[in-house]
């Protein structure tokens, strides 16, 4: 493989393991996405997509606790409409370049993979995780809403009942459980789960990048269309709960209740959002 020559991005940082780039989220305690993070991660799956041969990605976070607890409201409490639309734009963007990247990708989901994270594991081809993970859509007890695009990504794959159950009572639930749902493919211990990630990424890189393309195409089913109507749903319903004042009540009562000094609940519940 060619030598790769791709954006640094703010809160995460990638490495070439033998031909398959390990990206990785990086902002402590939990890697929670924020807007910068969020458009490096866009910019870093567009522009390898357009190299004439994209290497594999495996994606994961870092430390032991966590995958990514999801958005960072912070940074968008007391901002205008214009600045949460935005927010909205950036996120769903990520979500279209994941859906359209098309070589493999693998998600090594080593801790709490919640809200947008969980989004982001959606879209991996093949999902690893620890069995210590959990994952689910909390956003409903906390006064946020998932991304459209995320939740009929959610609807394809693990079907409608459970995804309404899930998004609509807010609860976690445990890599098990994700096993057993169809969201994780396996589990493994988490000193092996970045080896066996690798091998994944190495042996699906393995096979014919035309026919691989065209099958992922196949199979995730991109419509320019539908997008565009999942991106007006998301901002229209950000629009709204952030005007809300129950809404706003949940964001702020979950932010008074976290604990002191920036550290993360030991549940994975920390700031998330779109």
């Amino acid at each position: 493989m060619t030598e790769v020559s791709l954006p640094e991005i703010p809160g995460a940082t990638w490495a070439d393991h033998a031909g398959v780039l390990v990206l990785t989220m990086d902002r402590p305690p939990a890697n929670a996405l924020n807007r910068s993070l969020i458009v490096g991660l866009c910019t870093f799956f567009t522009e390898l997509a357009a190299q004439d041969a994209p290497a594999p990605v495996v994606l994961t976070g870092a430390g032991a606790r966590f995958f990514t607890a999801g958005g960072d409201i912070k940074e968008l409490e007391g901002t205008g409409p214009a600045e949460i639309e935005g927010r909205m734009r950036d996120f769903h963007a990520l979500l279209v370049a994941l859906d359209r990247f098309p070589r493999p990708l693998i998600a090594a989901v080593n801790g709490h993979c919640v809200g947008g994270g969980m989004e982001l594991a959606l879209f991996a081809d093949t999902v690893l995780a620890a069995p210590e993970a959990t994952f689910g859509f909390p956003e409903i007890n906390h006064g946020l809403l998932p991304a459209d695009k995320g939740l009929q990504r959610a609807v394809r794959i693990l079907g409608a009942s459970a995804v309404r159950s899930m998004v609509l009572s807010g609860n976690l639930f445990s890599a098990q459980d994700a096993v057993d749902i169809g969201l994780v493919d396996r589990l493994e211990p988490p000193a092996a789960l970045l080896d066996t990630a690798l091998e994944t990424a190495r042996a699906a890189g393995a096979k014919a990048p035309v026919l691989y393309r065209a099958l992922k195409r196949s199979v995730n089913d991109p419509d320019s269309g539908r997008d565009e109507r999942s991106l007006a749903t998301t901002i229209s319903a950000a629009q709204a709960y952030f005007q809300d004042p129950v809404a706003a009540g949940l964001r702020d009562g979950w932010n008074r209740g976290k604990v002191s000094a920036g550290r993360a609940p030991a549940d994975g519940r920390q700031h998330q959002s779109r």
